[in-house]
C-alpha cells in the first residue's frame, strides 16, 4: 500500500514553475500507467502529463488556473481506492499527518505538446481550444486521424472516442430526429446574440498577471542584461532577393525561410557567430540551427527553430516553418523545437521598422534584427544615380567571444551573397 505524490515536471531546462492548465481526471477517477492525468503549461507550451503507475487520482492538491514550483506535489495518487480518504486526510492535514504506508515515491512522469485544455468534466473549458478525452486522442494518435478537424460531441465541445471513430467510418454519427413545427404568425425578427470580437483585454487601471509565456520571456531578459554586448549594422540591396521570392512564392517558399537559409549559410563560413560562451569556454555548436522570433496572440514571444538550416533545402525549410508557427500558436511545440537555437533571427521589417537593436537571446551569442527592404536612391558604380531595394539589418553579439571584426565579416559575406548570389539559395 502506498500513497504517491504528483509533482510539477520540468518541461524544460529553463522552466522554474508551471501553471495546471487542466486535470484531465477528477478525484476517485481510476488513473491507469501511461494515462493523461493533468496538462501544464510550461515556458513556451501545453504539455500533456503522463503517470508511469496505476492507482485512483485521490486529492488534488493544485488546481486548474494555479501555478506551483517544479518539484513541488500537486497531486496524490493512492495505489487502491481504500486509501483515498488516507490521501485526503493527509492532504487537509497539510502533510503534517502522515500515512501508516511507506514514504511517498515520486510519480514519474512524461510530458507530451498537446491540444488539450480542459478537464474531464469540462469546467476548465476554455473558448478557442480543442479538447479532447483520453481515449479519443490514443484512438486517434492509432487511426492517424487528425483531432484539429473534428468537431467534438462530448460537454464542451470535448472530442470524444466515438467522434474519432464517426471520422474514419467505423459508426455512424448520432443524429436527433428534427420535428417540424406547426406554422406559427410572422413576427419582427428577433436579433441572436452573438459574442462580441475581443478588440482588447486591456482594463484601465487594471493589474494583470503575466502569462507562463511572459514570465519566462521575463527571466530570459533579466539574465541577458549581464551580457557584455555590442552591435553592428549594415545595409544589404535585396533587389535579387525580391526577384527570387516573386520567383518561388506559388511554391510555398516564404521569405523568412529565404533569410534563415542565406544566414544559415553565411554562418558555414563564419562559427564564430553560431558559438556560445560557457565558463569553460567557447561552445561549438555542431548544428546551425536558426532560431525566429514570432510574437504571440495572448502575449511574449516564442523562437521556433528551423534546425540544420544550412542542410535544409529552401523548400523543405518553408514547410517546416509553416508548421513551427502554427504548431507554436496552438502551444503544441515540443521544447527542442524552441530552446535548441543557436543563433536567432527577429524580423519587423514586415511592419515597416526601418532598423532596431535586438536583445541577446540567453545561451546565444549573436542575434540578428532585419529592418524592412524600401526604395532608396544610391550612387552606382559607374558614377550615376539608380534606385535600389535596400533594408538595413543589425547583427547584437557576445563581446566575450564574439569581436568586432567577426561580426563585421559576417555581415559582409551575408550582404554578398544576397545581393550577388541569391539563386545559391535554392540548390
Amino acid at each position: 500500500m502506498s500513497i504517491n505524490e504528483v509533482f510539477m515536471p520540468a518541461l524544460s531546462s529553463t522552466m522554474t514553475e508551471g501553471k495546471i492548465v487542466s486535470w484531465v481526471k477528477s478525484p476517485g477517477d481510476k488513473v491507469e500507467k501511461g494515462e493523461t492525468v493533468v496538462v501544464v503549461e510550461s515556458d513556451k507550451a501545453d504539455m500533456d502529463v503522463e503517470t508511469f503507475y496505476e492507482g485512483y487520482l485521490a486529492h488534488i492538491i493544485v488546481p486548474a488556473g494555479e501555478t506551483a514550483p517544479v518539484g513541488a506535489a500537486i497531486a496524490y495518487i493512492a495505489e487502491t481506492e481504500a486509501e483515498i480518504a488516507t490521501a485526503k486526510s493527509l492532504a487537509n492535514a497539510d502533510g503534517a499527518a502522515a500515512p501508516s504506508t511507506p514514504a511517498p515515491i515520486p510519480v514519474a512522469a512524461a510530458a507530451v505538446a498537446a491540444p488539450v485544455t480542459a478537464s474531464q468534466n469540462g469546467s476548465n473549458h476554455q473558448p478557442g481550444r480543442v479538447v479532447v478525452s483520453p481515449r479519443a486522442r490514443k484512438l486517434a494518435k492509432e487511426l492517424r486521424v487528425d483531432l484539429n478537424t473534428l468537431t467534438g460531441s462530448g460537454p464542451y465541445g470535448r472530442i470524444v472516442a466515438e467522434d474519432v471513430e464517426v471520422a474514419v467510418g467505423k459508426v455512424q454519427p448520432v443524429t436527433t430526429p428534427v420535428v417540424t413545427p406547426a406554422p406559427a404568425p410572422v413576427a419582427a425578427p428577433v436579433a441572436v446574440a452573438t459574442p462580441a470580437p475581443v478588440v482588447s483585454s486591456a482594463v484601465p487601471g487594471q493589474v494583470v498577471p503575466f502569462t507562463t509565456l511572459q514570465n519566462a520571456v521575463v527571466r530570459g531578459m533579466v539574465a541577458s542584461l549581464s551580457v557584455p554586448v555590442f552591435r553592428v549594422s549594415y545595409t544589404i540591396s535585396t533587389d535579387g532577393l525580391d526577384k527570387l521570392y516573386k520567383q518561388i512564392k506559388s511554391k510555398g517558399v516564404t521569405m523568412t525561410a529565404l533569410l534563415a537559409k542565406a544566414v544559415a549559410v553565411t554562418l558555414q563560413k563564419h562559427p564564430i557567430l553560431n558559438a556560445s560562451y560557457s565558463d569553460q569556454g567557447v561552445v561549438n555548436h555542431p548544428n546551425i540551427n536558426v532560431s525566429v522570433a514570432v510574437a504571440m496572440d495572448d502575449g511574449g514571444l516564442i523562437t521556433p527553430v528551423l534546425q540544420n538550416a544550412d542542410a535544409v533545402d529552401i523548400y523543405s525549410l518553408s514547410r517546416n516553418w509553416k508548421s513551427l508557427v502554427e504548431r507554436a500558436r496552438a502551444k503544441q511545440l515540443q521544447p527542442v523545437e524552441y530552446n535548441s537555437g543557436t543563433f536567432t533571427l527577429s524580423n519587423l521589417g514586415m511592419f515597416g521598422v526601418d532598423t532596431f537593436d535586438a536583445i541577446l537571446p540567453p545561451g546565444q551569442a549573436s542575434i540578428l534584427a532585419i529592418g524592412a527592404s524600401r526604395p532608396q536612391v544610391v550612387a552606382t558604380p559607374d558614377g550615376l544615380f539608380g534606385v535600389r531595394q535596400q533594408m538595413q539589418v543589425t547583427i547584437t553579439c557576445d563581446h566575450r567571444i564574439i569581436y568586432g571584426a567577426d561580426a563585421a565579416g559576417f555581415l559582409q559575406d551575408l550582404a554578398k551573397l544576397i545581393e550577388t548570389n541569391p539563386q545559391s539559395l535554392t540548390m
